[in-house]
């Protein structure tokens, strides 16, 4: 395939790799100045991460927290988006390359790549256990529970069925939640074959304490309402290998499961290594106060890859990488018009995370932590005020609403073509 540059325009051109929160909005940014934006990504679509957990459980469509790159353009002229894997960035020439071979040429660049998952070189970790943060790996999880389930029905519930999630921090504790609800209110219904006190949840988590940001006050009562849903909780418990009918924790002690799933830690992307950046701690690509890489005047970086001078990062949550995407875009316009910018400054808007349906925690810098139903009604309106589109909105607001709502009458899952393993007789039917 012949190489295919982008054509020279007079404007300065801004490209920004990553669709996330913090591309997207540097992107949004820059819609007035005076520049040239090109937006690159693997996938053809934005991810709103925080809520993959409720398309795991079957509450949500991947409709609901997906949205099409492309559409940016129906109300910003300035940019236009590329599908592709970035394979390698040229500083000298300010060139990026991608995997088709095609070159795109950059006068500012912000790196927004966001993170995957850590799996901190546990063994049988990436062979066995299932994380979650992208929208494939939310479907495959889905599939995977669906498929248990109904097997389980079809062959006879012979053993007993366990699931185990990895990790305390948001993701997991949200993930746990949800299973709870779907084997204590669901499964009743939807699975009279199979019985409920017979699917077991574990949450595995290496520090003493749920949800390690939050004040005391919040972790425990997230941990009595864990509790209170069923939830056996391992605290303290390091996970020393994951095989594929359980885990083996530090001590070590065999936990059975057949789902793991993973929600432990995140790290960069392996292809980060060869874009020529300094990386830091957890290969975060190191960055100044101004967001700045080290060693380059021009190329910044948002969001969960970036790690700032001396190691200290910023928490991996959707709002620092919005106010960073924003801030950069801020500053490219002002270094055109020949202006300063102070250094970035963080606005610590609060933390959320959920349990299940009516419970939730809240914590934000200078005012009382909430916990409960208020907490709950909050986490409700932000999520779905930060998801793109309205129709995205008005879909996720449907379905979560029919869930919490009318929990004890409505038990519809949105479900898949989950494959069919066994026949009838329970002979396989592969």
């Amino acid at each position: 395939m012949a190489e295919r540059e982008t054509i020279p325009s007079k404007r300065p051109h801004v490209v920004v790799i990553g669709g996330g929160f913090g591309g997207l909005s540097a992107v949004r940014a820059l819609r007035r100045a005076d520049v040239d934006v090109t937006l690159i990504d693997r996938r053809t679509y934005s991810t709103f991460q925080p809520l993959l957990y409720q398309v795991a459980t079957m509450a949500l469509n991947p409709g609901d927290i997906t949205w099409f790159l492309r559409s940016i353009r129906s109300r910003q002229k300035n940019v236009r988006f590329v599908n592709g894997t970035v394979t390698g960035i040229d500083h000298d020439t300010k060139s990026i390359t991608l995997t088709n071979g095609n070159v795109e040429r950059y006068d500012y660049l912000i790196l927004a790549t966001g993170v995957t998952a850590n799996f901190f070189g546990i063994p049988g970790a990436a062979e066995h256990a299932m994380p979650l943060y992208t929208r494939t790996q939310a479907l495959a999880l889905r599939d995977v529970i669906v498929a248990t389930l109904e097997e389980a029905v079809v062959r006879g519930q012979k053993d007993d069925l366990r699931v185990i999630v990895v990790g305390g921090g948001a993701t997991g504790v949200e993930m746990a939640g949800a299973l709870a609800e779907l084997r204590n209110n669901d499964m009743p219904v939807t699975y009279p074959e199979l019985d409920p006190q017979r699917t077991h949840l574990t949450l595995i988590e290496m520090q003493d304490a749920l949800l390690g940001p939050f004040v005391p006050s919040l972790q425990k009562y997230t941990k009595r309402s864990l509790e209170k849903r069923g939830v056996d909780l391992r605290l303290g418990t390091s996970v020393k290998e994951v095989r594929k009918d359980g885990v083996v924790d530090g001590d070590g002690n065999f936990i059975p499961a057949g789902i793991v799933v993973w929600a432990s830690g995140v790290t960069t992307h392996e292809s980060i290594k060869s874009w020529g950046v300094p990386q830091g701690r957890g290969d975060r690509i190191k960055i100044d106060d101004h967001l700045r890489v080290q060693g380059f005047d021009n190329v910044f970086a948002v969001g969960d890859v970036a790690v700032e001078d001396g190691d200290r990062a910023l928490p991996q949550l959707a709002q620092p990488a919005m106010q960073g995407g924003k801030y950069v875009a801020r500053l490219i316009a002002a270094k055109i018009a020949g202006e300063q910018v102070p250094a970035f400054r963080y606005w610590d808007k609060g933390s959320l995370a959920t349990i299940g349906r009516s419970s939730a925690v809240l914590q934000t810098k200078g005012l009382p932590p909430v916990k409960g139903f208020p907490a709950w009604i909050i986490w409700m309106a932000v999520h779905l005020f930060y998801l793109l589109g309205g129709r995205n909105r008005l879909a996720a607001m449907v379905n979560l609403g029919s869930k919490y709502i009318f929990w004890h009458r409505n038990h519809n899952a949105i479900v898949g073509d989950t494959p069919v393993k066994f026949r009838d007789d329970g002979t396989s039917a592969a």
